[in-house]
């Protein structure tokens, strides 16, 4: 119960700074929803910039976080050489593709259809190539248990951004979203100086044999990351490039993009319970007690990501005035990314079986699945159905590279996960969104609320009753199975 009690602790501290950051970050979507009218496709064009952000991000950063914890853990390696090797190969990544950007910017904005903005690209280039720089140093935070430096500039980040965009688009009344990037560029750039010391610190050393090693490591799981991210970011990229009217395809992917922010609890959980989790399972395989805590992990994961899932659905009528009016008629996508998400989180906890026995290639070829049935329903999809086919896509995506690492995960690691009672709380969930979409829209907001506040305090009740951890009594055994 220490190790779970330590996920528990630093899951809410990484929260701090992901959830409490993210939500401060809603702040945001109500300013530019509202200073950027939907018609002018300038937060379409925002979304669809900052999917290829996310996309070029796992390319430089080259599966280099995981690979640090892997082998920063092994009690042969030198935990500075191991940062050393992998910083070294995040940075000459980095420094290659601001050269390639630098040097063709008119010939990659025009194939990207921002011939018109190549500044645009310039700027989103060099904040996704400082990222990719910070990538090592928050990862070797994680991993010398530090969450509190981490939350805190990851925290400093959001304010500075908020304070900056606030003062530009409600005091100075801009509103293109010129100003959006040029306000994360300043940020990103500010956050950077604050890694200086620690990489100072760093004792510098060269090993190409463990290079070589880290990067036979790595270059599945950069398959692996390059896969996933096209499963949250291929929708926004392909949508202006498939769509029969470029003009309104930046229309519809903003109506889009705003609606899928509210979806983003779950990514917001994943994201949190990820950085506390994932130096806990590394640090934790010669452990004897290690498939129960992982059973463990992964019920109570699935647990709390349901309930934020009816959480949301069932305070929509409030939680739909975080976005401006013209974009609402895109909430009916929520439901459905919101349990994309939660597959996505449920795959990455089934992805530490082939990351503890270093066969990451499985890990690639499930992504590559998931990735593949995404793409073929938005190409499919998206000039037939709009938006919604993104939504569905992911849904798929997600859905097939979640049961394939179940699958061959139970035959090749097999963990004694809870399936019944996981199910039974699928199950319930199910049933009570039914009965939240029966609450009747001539119902005034408040009765709404309270009738599905009502619901979501019965599926509160039954994880007290028969989940919760009692003085006394594991809530699991040796197979991991429940024991209420």
């Amino acid at each position: 119960m220490a190790n779970m009690k330590s996920l528990l602790r630093d899951t809410a501290i990484y929260g701090l700074s992901s959830i409490v950051g993210r939500f401060l970050n809603y702040l945001l979507v109500p300013l530019y929803t509202h200073c950027m009218p939907h018609e002018s496709g300038d937060y379409g064009i925002s979304t669809n910039i900052y999917a290829y952000v996310a996309l070029v991000l796992v390319v430089l950063t080259f599966g280099m976080e995981t690979t640090l914890f892997r082998f920063a853990n092994r009690p042969e390696e030198k935990p500075d050489t191991v940062f050393s090797m992998a910083f070294g190969v995040v940075g000459l990544l980095t420094f290659l593709f601001l050269g390639l950007l630098f040097g063709f910017q008119g010939s990659i904005s025009a194939a990207l259809g921002y011939a018109g903005h190549p500044d645009y690209l310039l700027m989103m280039g060099v904040v996704v190539a400082l990222d990719a720089l910070q990538a090592l140093p928050f990862s070797w935070l994680r991993y010398q248990k530090r969450p509190m430096k981490f939350a805190t500039l990851k925290l400093l980040f959001i304010v500075l951004n908020i304070g900056l965009n606030c003062f530009y688009f409600l005091y100075l009344g801009m509103t293109s979203v010129y100003y959006v990037f040029l306000i994360n560029l300043v940020c990103t750039g500010l956050i950077t100086l604050f890694f200086v010391p620690d990489l100072l610190r760093i004792r510098w050393s060269t090993d190409f044999g463990l290079l070589r090693r880290m990067l036979q490591y790595s270059w599945p799981l950069l398959v692996l990351g390059i896969a996933g991210i096209l499963n949250q970011t291929a929708d926004k990229i392909l949508f202006p490039l498939v769509y029969p009217d470029r003009a309104e395809a930046e229309v519809q992917l903003g109506i889009y993009g705003a609606c899928v922010k509210i979806a983003m609890i779950m990514a917001m959980i994943t994201q949190a319970f990820r950085y506390a989790y994932e130096p806990i399972v590394f640090a934790k395989t010669q452990d004897a007690d290690k498939q129960e805590y992982y059973a463990a992990a992964m019920k109570y994961f699935i647990i709390f990501t349901l309930l934020a899932f009816l959480s949301v659905v069932g305070w929509m009528p409030l939680l739909q005035h975080i976005i401006g009016a013209g974009y609402r008629e895109g909430l009916r996508v929520v439901p459905i990314v919101m349990a994309a998400e939660i597959m996505m989180g449920v795959y990455f906890n089934l992805s530490f079986w082939y990351k503890l026995i270093d066969k990451t290639i499985y890990g690639a070829w499930f992504s590559l699945a998931g990735c593949a049935v995404l793409l073929a329903v938005n190409l499919w999809g998206i000039p037939r159905y709009g938006y919604m086919a993104c939504a569905w896509g992911g849904f798929a995506g997600y859905g097939t590279a979640m049961l394939l690492s179940y699958v061959v995960g139970q035959r090749k690691y097999p963990i004694a996960y809870p399936m019944r009672s996981i199910i039974g709380y699928v199950a319930l969930t199910l049933l009570f969104y039914i009965l939240m979409t029966l609450v009747p829209d001539t119902w005034s907001t408040l009765a709404r609320l309270a009738a599905n506040t009502f619901l979501i305090l019965l599926f509160v009740a039954h994880i007290i009753v028969h989940d919760l951890p009692r003085k006394g009594k594991k809530p699991y055994n040796r197979k991991g199975q429940n024991t209420y």
